[in-house]
């Protein structure tokens, strides 16, 4: 089983590195280094417009990648489990994963990236803001999507077990060429109610994925079937509506 996250665009610069890990390098790095040069062509007000954001937000972005390089060492980048700091990643919460769950989450969890690609836990990464979504042209593609979909796709296949659990956004498992990929996918849902009603909402979606990501590592959940056990933070599997590629599971609103 492989378990699929995205990335966040807080981070965290001086994340530590877990104790006793051993800290690898992602696998796509020379891919990487072309679309740092890409960035690095745009001035600040474009780089604003084109990630829209602020001027203060892109003269950051322009300086992290104007400053990204090789090596990777521990003083210019940190393990991805950790630089990521977003809600996702709150509800992650790495620092209670053990030496043990660091080393399964390095085997069965894979973080997409609009600059990475795909990296893994321990994979080290120099701070960066660069989404999926944006259309970042090179000279091999005209966007992200295109960019990264067949490297992407094929090392997700080339991964062991046949089931992808898909905890990403849309905005980043859009990258994944479904038809190219042989294995099962299952989407799970999380709606919170308000209301009188369930509903998805955003901020909550986003801990609640990372909150099952960590479930799925602590229990070391390879199966299926045991992943609608998931009952962390008040959620609650709702089979009558699922689907058996999107069980949903749901929140009321007193909590």
């Amino acid at each position: 089983m492989i378990i699929l996250l995205s990335p966040s665009k807080s981070m965290n610069p001086n994340a530590p590195t877990p104790s006793g890990a051993s800290v690898t390098n992602p696998a796509f790095l020379d891919k990487s280094e072309m679309l740092a040069k890409a960035v690095r062509r745009f001035s600040t007000q474009q780089l604003a417009e084109f990630m829209e954001i602020s001027e203060k937000l892109a003269e950051l972005n322009r300086k992290r990648f104007t400053d990204w390089q090789h090596p990777f060492t521990p003083e210019n980048s940190a393990p991805a489990l950790t630089m990521f700091s977003g809600d996702v990643y709150e509800g992650l919460d790495a620092e209670s994963l053990s030496n043990k769950d660091v080393d399964f989450a390095q085997d069965h969890l894979r973080i997409l990236s609009g600059l990475y690609g795909l990296l893994r836990p321990l994979d080290r990464i120099q701070p960066y803001r660069l989404e999926m979504g944006r259309a970042l042209k090179t000279e091999k593609a005209k966007n992200l999507y295109q960019f990264w979909k067949r490297s992407i796709t094929e090392a997700l296949e080339a991964e062991p077990g046949g089931l992808v659990v898909n905890l990403a956004s849309q905005e980043y498992f859009k990258v994944v060429d479904r038809k190219a990929l042989s294995k099962e996918v299952i989407s799970p849902v999380f709606k919170d109610e308000k209301n009188g009603r369930f509903k998805i909402i955003s901020f909550y979606a986003k801990k609640a994925r990372g909150t099952m990501a960590r479930y799925l590592l602590k229990n070391r959940i390879c199966d299926k079937d045991e992943l609608i056990a998931f009952a962390e933070d008040g959620y609650a599997y709702k089979p009558e509506l699922s689907t058996p590629d999107a069980p949903v599971f749901t929140r009321p609103e007193s909590r």
